[in-house]
């Protein structure tokens, strides 16, 4: 096991393009940090530098302190499970996971071993003489971390090891590697782009966006400090709903305030932010989390009250998303600029901007919301975020 430092690295395409830039990261002995953000953020083009797959434009990688930019991949005792398990077909279980073993001349007596040993922790032991195209997507996925195990390498690098799997396996599967890690304590990256995925399984998140690492912090710091705007939408789901507001003191307190309603700021929460105290008789945006939002009638948390007509009501089962319109004015977020720009959704985007800002509530399931129906909405004021309108940034 060994620590794992990236110092500005940095990757710059032929063509000019900058998958990566400067990333600065140190990844514990021992710690399961996972690479998150949408497609084409950097994420896997950084884990392939780590490995030695792609070549590095600039900055440097360290593996147990030593510099491995110039050492070819299998001589950085780093070991690789992607997103296709890229199995041999015509090879049994047992001779996938100990092919790399055998061809590095290690005795058959230690093979063994260790095969079995990594087949008994991964659930594989009555599956070893049989072929891929026999398995289940769960066991190859298996197969292919107990030959990862068995290498006893210094780390692990995971790519999307788990989307080819369907919805319940994933959960399974999720599970699986998070006590296979926790167990083996080796040092571990893992790229995915489904933030649910990062948010259970990483003792530490590292959040990417356009090559650059927007905030690394453990899942909960993430959602409940979120660095900027990007982080604030990405993590969380459904969204945060955001609006711009107007920080005002009235009667001593300190209160946010655009067209359908006014939200009084607790004194924990100021006291919490003591930079907020700068932006009084400013705009700012509000950031309130769904899930932060609750039906009156069942409200276990006092807060101030939105009263709204409800446009669509999902029912989840256990929860139901509820879909109204809040008269406010809009944050314009790279996502809905992107999203204005392609002229097939432009005018949509424009349309439900006019109607006012789309918000979602997530409530429990006894709530008698009915689409067309006004509710009464208790928000959680304790749990309000803000964001600097020009910069983005969290407010703190």
């Amino acid at each position: 096991m060994a620590e794992i430092e990236l110092e500005k690295l940095t990757k710059v395409y032929p063509d000019g393009t900058q998958a990566v830039s400067a990333l600065d990261l140190e990844i514990g002995d021992g710690e399961f940090v996972v690479f998150v953000g949408p497609s084409g953020c950097g994420k896997t083009t950084a884990l392939r530098m780590i490995a030695g797959l792609e070549q590095i434009t600039d900055g440097t990688v360290r593996i147990g302190e030593e510099v491995v930019n110039r050492l070819p991949p299998k001589d950085r005792d780093v070991a690789m499970v992607f997103q296709n398990y890229a199995l041999y077909p015509h090879m049994n279980a047992y001779d996938n996971m100990g092919f790399a073993l055998k061809m590095r001349g290690v005795p058959k007596s230690e093979i063994d071993t260790r095969v079995r040993n990594a087949a008994r922790v991964l659930g594989l032991t009555e599956v070893l003489k049989k072929k891929p195209r026999t398995l289940s997507g769960g066991q190859r996925q298996r197969v292919a971390m107990g030959r990862a195990i068995v290498r006893q390498p210094q780390a692990f690098l995971m790519d999307e090891p788990l989307s080819n799997l369907d919805a319940k396996l994933r959960v399974e599967m999720r599970a699986e590697i998070s006590r296979i890690q926790r167990d083996l304590r080796v040092t571990t990256i893992y790229v995915t782009h489904d933030q649910v995925e990062a948010m259970t399984m990483g003792d530490r998140v590292a959040v990417m966006r356009g090559g650059h690492l927007q905030q690394v912090a453990s899942p909960q710091e993430l959602y409940d400090r979120p660095a900027n705007l990007f982080v604030a939408e990405f993590i969380g789901s459904p969204a945060m709903n955001l609006i711009r507001a107007r920080l005002v003191h009235e009667d001593g307190k300190l209160q946010a305030r655009f067209a359908d309603g006014v939200l009084t700021v607790p004194e924990t929460v100021a006291a919490a932010r003591p930079s907020l105290a700068a932006y009084a008789g400013r705009e700012i945006v509000l950031g309130i989390r769904p899930e932060d939002l609750e039906d009156q009638a069942f409200a276990r948390n006092g807060g101030d009250v939105l009263s709204v007509e409800v446009d669509i009501r999902e029912d989840m089962g256990a929860e139901v998303f509820v879909h109204f319109s809040v008269d406010a004015e809009s944050v314009a977020t790279a996502e809905v600029l992107e999203a204005m720009e392609e002229e097939d959704v432009a005018g949509a985007v424009h349309e439900r901007m006019r109607r006012g800002v789309p918000f979602i509530a997530r409530l429990e399931r006894a709530t008698r919301a009915r689409e067309g129906e006004r509710i009464d909405l208790v928000v959680d004021t304790r749990r309000l975020h803000f964001f600097d309108p020009e910069t983005g940034a969290g407010v703190y």
